[in-house]
């Protein structure tokens, strides 16, 4: 399958750096990564280090992600995930699966059941041109079990996607590794964004919140903080019909909102409620947000 195929995620644009922004100067010297991380591009921004002494951490980095691309990717047939979805059941998980299936289980709720990974047979279904009401009864949170000792899927048919909360928890995991390696000023995006700390030139991290065209409707300052921007559209399972990739485990019908970006202090937060506020009525989505404290609402179109 091809990278371009993988474009399954938040449709966000990075103003990263001084470089962003012609006019600023910069009193520190930054050191840049680019390559791909979960099936699309990402890249990571360090403050107040050069190219070449930052090279052993983004090689150290790189290996992380591999190995985080190992649990929660849908394209690679070794991964954790596919595994658990070829067989419903998946023995001794590893940690970060099961971390990331905790997290769902409080964003199920919180959301009333807009986010529930248990939407992937329908994806799959309109994707493929499969039968999308057999798909819809395969859908369920309740038929997900798990601990240290097994995941299982409990019916027939059923499948899970984390793409809707993975991006945000491995750009988590990368930037906590930064932090412990001793970078203090940090932009990382794997799909969502983490900032630490400042630019180069003192200023804050700035990401600018797009539309799929590529327009832009809102800057954020970040730091110490992360965002997050879903999109219904996008990417585009049924030109035709206007299908895009966000769709309502409750068979609810289309998307509320075309774009909802969400801050908190974790990006898989972030990541998760942005996804599940696109499917929410304005009061059901800031009651959701309430449920994650330090969580904010930063644009809904």
């Amino acid at each position: 399958m091809t990278r371009q195929m993988h474009g399954r995620r938040r449709f966000l644009t990075v103003a990263a750096a001084a470089a962003a922004f012609p006019g600023a100067a910069r009193s520190a010297p930054v050191a840049r990564w680019r390559g791909w991380a979960l099936g699309a591009g990402a890249s990571m921004t360090l403050a107040g280090v050069d190219q070449l002494d930052a090279r052993p951490t983004f090689a150290a980095l790189e290996a992380e992600i591999a190995r985080l691309e190992k649990v929660f990717s849908l394209y690679r047939d070794d991964s954790a995930l596919v595994r658990l979805n070829r067989t419903g059941r998946l023995s001794a998980p590893p940690a970060e699966l099961l971390e990331v299936l905790g997290l769902c289980d409080a964003l199920h709720a919180a959301t009333e059941g807009a986010f529930d990974p248990t939407v992937q047979p329908l994806w799959t279904a309109l994707a493929e041109g499969g039968d999308p009401a057999a798909a819809r009864g395969r859908i369920g949170w309740r038929g997900v079990s798990f601990d240290a000792g097994e995941v299982r899927l409990r019916h027939a048919g059923m499948a899970l996607t984390l793409n809707g909360i993975a991006q945000g928890y491995v750009t988590d995991r990368i930037a906590a590794a930064l932090r412990r390696r001793g970078f203090g000023d940090v932009l990382v995006d794997i799909g969502e964004v983490a900032a630490l700390g400042r630019r180069a030139d003192g200023a804050p991290w700035q990401a600018g919140v797009a539309t799929p065209d590529g327009r832009i409707v809102q800057r954020v300052a970040l730091r110490d903080r992360a965002l997050a921007t879903s999109a219904p559209r996008g990417t585009v399972l049924d030109r035709a019909a206007g299908q895009g990739h966000i769709l309502d485990p409750r068979g609810a019908g289309a998307p509320v909102h075309a774009l909802v970006s969400v801050s908190a202090p974790r990006a898989d937060i972030a990541d998760g409620l942005s996804t599940a506020l696109c499917l929410m009525e304005a009061p059901a989505a800031e009651a959701a947000i309430a449920s994650f404290g330090d969580a904010r609402l930063e644009k809904m179109v």
